[in-house]
């Protein structure tokens, strides 16, 4: 599914889309209160997660062969036995690997020939708090390491402080940066005190030519939330009425089971369509959800729970 990547529009910020958090928070637990997933039906939505899922590892202590080990995870995620039990032509993949700049050639390297993209954090993360020259020059290393896409930090104090084309200007210095790597903008929602905030950073960083906007690094407090994934989402729905341009989401941070697999992707199609239910426009940044979904995987085709010693770690 090929989609024209946004190029942006003009900086047109009107402080009108005041969020009511109750009415939003209601509306996103009815939305996975209503749509109940069984049987083969839910064993379809996990295997198109796996697809979504950028398969993430962030921490201080990553090492070349943890990340060889990720991108093992990311070309087979689901054993032989479950494949064939499944019915499935061929072996699932996730939608990309997620890695550090310093570990983009190791992660390429061991992806080759699989078609998986790798995606690099830069811009400073997790807070983004360096000069804009340096984050810049972040972005372009990881670009010339082979990053197909860069997932980049925005100033929070932008958004706190209303400074509205400062933020514009950031991200559209750093989508130029990008080049032909796709840009996500992780938005740290959870730093941002609002919904109202969230709708109006997520609409500034879409005019600024964002390709995905994203909840959270995974680092702050509160990450991926249903009801500010609903904010997001009408944002995105709202961007492309005025502009025709699509852009996708990514809900980051705090997701370790196949039901919240099974919850965002109903977010998606309720709010979005189904055109939000493909890596093109959709991805879960999330590792050890990976693990559940396997064991929900092998308990459909089984009949039984198998230990979780026997689902190998991503």
């Amino acid at each position: 599914m090929a989609h024209i990547r946004n190029p942006g529009a003009p900086l047109a910020f009107e402080n009108s889309v005041a969020v009511n958090r109750p009415a939003a928070e209601r509306r996103a637990a009815s939305l996975v209160a209503r749509r109940s997933l069984k049987g083969a039906h839910q064993a379809a939505w996990l295997v198109n997660a796996i697809a979504c899922m950028d398969l993430t590892t962030l921490a201080g202590d990553d090492t070349p062969e943890r990340v060889r080990r990720l991108c093992a995870k990311a070309r087979r995620p689901l054993s032989d036995e479950i494949v064939a039990g499944l019915g499935l032509s061929e072996m699932p993949k996730t939608g990309a690997v997620c890695v550090y700049p310093t570990l983009v050639a190791t992660a390429v390297k061991a992806l080759e020939g699989s078609g998986i993209p790798v995606a690099s954090v830069a811009t400073g993360f997790p807070a983004g708090l360096m000069p804009l020259d340096l984050r810049l020059a972040e972005i372009r290393y990881a670009v010339d390491q082979g990053a197909q896409e860069i997932d980049i930090v925005i100033t929070r104090a932008h958004v706190l402080g209303g400074q509205w084309s400062a933020l514009f200007d950031e991200v559209a210095a750093m989508r130029e940066a990008c080049g032909a790597a796709h840009l996500k903008a992780i938005l740290a929602t959870g730093d941002l005190s609002t919904l109202t905030n969230v709708h109006a950073a997520s609409k500034v960083a879409m005019q600024a030519g964002a390709d995905f906007i994203k909840t959270s690094t995974g680092k702050e407090a509160v990450n991926a939330t249903l009801p500010v994934g609903l904010t997001m989402c009408r944002a995105i729905r709202d961007y492309r009425a005025a502009t025709g341009h699509v852009v996708g989401f990514k809900p980051a941070g705090g997701m370790k089971t196949a039901k919240d697999a099974l919850n965002w992707q109903v977010l998606m199609r309720e709010e979005l369509g189904r055109d939000w239910l493909h890596p093109e426009l959709f991805r879960l940044g999330a590792s050890s959800m990976l693990a559940d979904i396997e064991r929900q995987l092998s308990h459909h085709v089984t009949g039984r729970y198998a230990a979780h010693h026997r689902h190998a770690l991503a």
